[in-house]
């Protein structure tokens, strides 16, 4: 029907949230929108890290690729990704990739003078930029003393040395997984889980005990007292149709229906702590939206084609 509406206005509801996590409802949306918010977080992201070492002197057991590929993995703090400029894109550095603006500077010189052993860590990378440097993992309570050492990269004996020069430049998950902010992003439909009442009463306490235990995960619970089974974690169902299968093995088909709405998901974001949980899922509707746009304007385009013909693409250089 002309100039009827189909738009919808999605809404998002945090459920937990940590730096490094998020728990959140997606609502009043579909499943394309959700999938594609999901891969912008994984893909199209943009963080820093390590495109380019020069090794100056290696005397460890490792040779340069293998060290040039560990020092690109370390996740840097990337706060300032988005505003910074593509490589590709910089007119400063007129595409070199080694300019302030598109770029930062990482030194790395250890030496080991002793007997012992020495790790060489994500904390002996030295930035150009206080603002991007390698992710702390330190464990805040200080009970974890393994992680207060940093990534380790390669480990030193006497007389053994490591010297290198490395720059950072901005990039997506797409180019390669170095980029990507997201350590897991998942989500699944919210399940809608009615019980069948009139056929639960039909079975004895043991069947129901049993049926209730079928469950991979707890999602049921039966009542001692009451003898009644109750739904107490509907989110824990796993669509394994265990208990649908086992429902129907006890000659009682239909005892409980199971829905997955279509509109409603449940995001699950684990960051690699690049960037904050809570700034990827931010920066992925954003870059969602830019994307949503260039549609929108790809469209308009086309009309404009169809209208003014020719002279439309002439004026847009075509």
């Amino acid at each position: 029907m002309d100039g009827v509406s189909y738009a919808r206005t999605p809404r998002i509801k945090i459920r937990e949230l940590k730096d490094d996590y998020v728990k959140f409802e997606l609502r009043d949306t579909d499943p394309s929108i959700a999938n594609a918010l999901r891969r912008v977080m994984i893909a199209e992201v943009p963080t820093i890290a390590i495109d380019l070492v020069e090794i100056e002197v290696n005397s460890t057991v490792l040779n340069d690729e293998f060290i040039a590929h560990r020092v690109g993995l370390i996740p840097l703090t990337s706060e300032r990704a988005m505003s910074m400029r593509f490589s590709r894109d910089c007119d400063a550095c007129d595409g070199d990739g080694q300019c302030e603006f598109c770029s930062v500077e990482f030194h790395l010189r250890v030496k080991c003078m002793t007997d012992q052993t020495l790790d060489v860590t994500s904390k002996d990378l030295y930035s150009s930029d206080h603002t991007v440097v390698p992710v702390d993992f330190t464990d805040p309570t200080g009970l974890d003393s393994s992680e207060n050492r940093g990534i380790i990269i390669v480990k030193l004996r006497r007389g053994q040395e490591l010297r290198l020069r490395a720059i950072a430049r901005k990039g997506i998950g797409k180019d390669h997984a170095k980029w990507s902010p997201a350590a897991t992003v998942t989500f699944m439909y919210e399940p809608e889980i009615h019980i069948n009442e009139d056929l639960m009463e039909t079975l004895t306490f043991e069947e129901k005990k049993e049926w209730v235990e079928s469950s991979p995960t707890r999602v049921f619970e039966l009542d001692p007292v009451t003898q009644q089974v109750v739904v107490v974690d509907p989110e824990a169902y796993t669509y394994d149709d265990e208990v649908i299968k086992k429902a129907e093995a006890m000659g009682k088909p239909g005892l409980v229906d199971v829905i997955a709405r279509q509109d409603s998901f449940i995001f699950t974001v684990e960051s690699t702590g690049a960037i904050k949980a809570s700034q990827l899922v931010l920066n992925a509707i954003e870059i969602l939206k830019q994307k949503l746009d260039a549609v929108r304007l790809s469209e308009d385009t086309v009309e404009a084609d169809d209208q003014f013909g020719e002279l439309g693409a002439h004026m847009r250089g075509g």
